[in-house]
């Protein structure tokens, strides 16, 4: 009786070339699902990422979802002010930048005011931006020369000295935190990342590639992005004065390269101020209040 041929037997690699691309599938998605700030978190979840900042991303998914809860007017939001009032002191600027967007939220909020007060003379420039954004929906004109400052050319200077080697050039758009260049400290020693303050252009290099810089040379210079622009026209509508008149026109006449949305914002903006001005002038406190109140709403849509 003939022998009957021996059934083959299966392949490993068969399985392996389906359970791989599974993997990472579900791998991507855990990832993800992990890091997206639209992710609901539950109330001990806030609470846990809220006191414990070791892990910087999950405290700022939290106060992404608490600032969506401010503005709801969840009256249970209130029971994390203390830790957003911690936060805006911490070491870490990303920490500090979010809080500041959370306070800003609720311009009844006496712990916020103050808390954004001190904010608004911190060392980082976005910190320093987003707390006198924030206050404005308090009202508050503290952060006046700030706001004008967003409108103006931002300088990136070298942390350290060393030699200089440029990643951007003229006309490159760069993101907030971007690199923008690389200082080597020493012959074969450390690199030091130059990272971009603010989302916007680069207008010119000041260092030349591969020159030595010493620290606190100019690298770059970097025109703001339209958003930031649009933000900071929008809060100076409301507590802009006449000293802002020269940066606001700038974009009113339509600045190359800036959108229509831009220039309409500071053609409304120049106008607020004005009105303003000549209320203050004139002694009309009915005129002026009026022209606040309708700033408020046009900045807080």
């Amino acid at each position: 009786m003939p022998l009957q041929p021996a059934a083959p037997a299966p392949r490993p690699g068969g399985t392996v070339i389906i359970v791989v691309p599974v993997l990472l599938v579900v791998i991507t998605f855990l990832f993800w699902y992990q890091t997206w700030f639209g992710r609901p978190l539950r109330d001990q979840e806030m609470a846990n990422y809220l006191s414990d900042f070791s892990v910087p991303h999950k405290t700022q998914h939290a106060l992404s979802q608490l600032a969506e809860r401010v503005a709801r007017g969840d009256a249970a939001a209130r029971r994390w002010y203390p830790q957003v009032v911690r936060l805006s002191g911490s070491s870490e600027p990303g920490l500090r930048l979010m809080a500041a967007w959370v306070m800003g939220q609720d311009n009844k909020s006496p712990e916020f005011h103050q808390a954004l007060r001190k904010l608004v003379e911190d060392p980082e420039a976005m910190v320093r931006w987003n707390a006198a954004l924030a206050l404005t929906r308090f009202n508050d004109a503290a952060g006046e020369q700030q706001l004008r400052l967003m409108l103006r050319a931002h300088t990136v200077r070298a942390p350290q000295a060393g030699t200089v080697s440029l990643r951007v050039k003229e006309g490159d758009r760069v993101k907030s935190r971007e690199l923008v260049a690389r200082i080597q400290v020493t012959d074969g020693g450390a690199l030091v990342e130059v990272l971009s303050p603010i989302a916007g252009r680069v207008e010119g290099a000041v260092a030349r590639d591969g020159a030595r810089v010493s620290a606190g040379d100019e690298v770059c210079i970097l025109s703001p992005g339209d958003e930031q622009v649009w933000e900071s026209l929008r809060a100076l509508y409301l507590v802009g004065k006449s000293d802002d008149l020269g940066d606001v026109e700038r974009f009113a006449r339509g600045a190359p390269g800036r959108s229509e949305r831009v220039r309409e914002q500071a053609l409304l903006t120049a106008q607020a101020i004005r009105r303003r001005e000549t209320s203050a002038v004139t002694g009309d406190k009915r005129e002026e209040k009026a022209s606040r109140k309708a700033a408020s709403r046009e900045v807080t849509r």
